[in-house]
C-alpha cells in the first residue's frame, strides 16, 4: 500500500512539473538508449580486436614483411585499426607524408563516426536544465501572478510557498537526467581516446617498414588482394656517382 501511494505521490509530482517535464523525460530515454548503443560499440575489439593483435605479432617484423598478407589480415579483422592499416597500405610506396595524411584523414573519419551517436547525450546533458529552468521560471511567474491576485485576508505566503515548490519540480528534473548525461559521455569520450591510442601504438610501429617501400612505386589494391608479387623494399640507399 505504501508502494502505491509512493508511485501516485510520484506521479502527481511529475504532472504537477507542466508539460516540460514531457521533453525532459524523452531526454533521458535518449541518454539511455545511445548510452546503452554506445557502451556496446565501443568495446575494445571495436578499436583492437585482440586476434589482429595476436596474428600481428606473428608476421615477421623487418623488412621481410609482406604487405599482402597485412593487407588480408585486415580484410579478416574489420575494425579501426584495420581501417587505418588499409589506407596506409594503400599509399605503399609514395612518399611518407602521403602516407601519414592517409592515416590521419582515416583516423578523424572514424572518430567522426564513433563521436556521432555521444552527440546526443551531449546535447541532452545541455538541453536539459535549460528546459528545467524554462519549467522553473514559467511557473515562479505563474505563482507570483496568483499569490497578487489573492483576495485580501488570504495566506499569501503559504501560496507563494507552494507556487515556488512545484515550479522547483522541472529544474530537479533537469538536473537528474543532465549530470549522469554529462557523466557518461565524458565516460565515452574516454573510451574513445584510449581506444585511438592503441591503434596509434599498432601504426607507430607500422610505418617505419612502410617507409622502406617509400619511392619505390605505388602499389596497387590488386596487387594487395591477389598473390602478385610485390617488390621487396632494401635498407642500402642507391650509391651517389659522381661524374667525372
Amino acid at each position: 500500500m505504501n508502494d502505491l501511494n509512493r508511485a501516485q505521490s510520484l506521479w502527481e509530482l511529475f504532472l504537477s512539473g507542466g508539460f516540460l517535464m514531457w521533453p525532459i523525460t524523452a531526454m533521458s530515454l535518449v541518454v539511455g538508449a545511445f548510452g546503452l548503443e554506445r557502451m556496446v560499440a565501443l568495446r575494445s575489439s571495436r578499436f583492437v580486436p585482440k586476434l589482429f593483435r595476436e596474428k600481428l605479432r606473428a608476421l615477421p617484423s623487418d623488412s621481410a614483411l609482406d604487405p599482402r598478407k597485412l593487407y588480408r589480415l585486415c580484410q579478416k579483422y574489420p575494425s579501426v585499426v584495420s581501417n587505418v592499416v588499409r589506407a596506409m597500405l594503400e599509399k605503399l610506396g609514395r612518399p611518407l607524408a602521403e602516407v601519414e595524411h592517409a592515416v590521419d584523414a582515416t583516423k578523424d573519419r572514424e572518430a567522426s563516426k564513433l563521436y556521432s551517436n555521444i552527440r546526443p547525450i551531449s546535447l541532452a546533458a545541455s538541453i536539459t536544465p535549460l528546459l528545467g529552468l524554462l519549467g522553473t521560471v514559467q511557473g515562479m511567474i505563474i505563482a507570483f501572478y496568483t499569490t497578487a491576485k489573492l483576495e485580501a485576508g488570504a495566506n499569501r505566503a503559504a501560496e507563494l510557498a507552494q507556487g515556488i515548490y512545484v515550479a522547483l519540480i522541472t529544474t530537479f528534473a533537469g538536473l537528474c537526467v543532465a549530470i549522469p548525461a554529462a557523466m557518461l559521455a565524458h565516460y565515452l569520450e574516454g573510451r574513445i581516446l584510449a581506444g585511438f591510442r592503441s591503434v596509434d601504438d599498432i601504426v607507430g610501429d607500422l610505418l617505419p617498414q612502410v617507409e622502406r617501400y617509400e619511392n619505390r612505386g605505388r602499389v596497387t589494391l590488386a596487387q594487395l588482394s591477389s598473390d602478385s608479387v610485390v617488390s621487396k623494399p632494401t635498407t642500402e640507399r642507391p650509391s651517389t656517382v659522381k661524374k667525372s
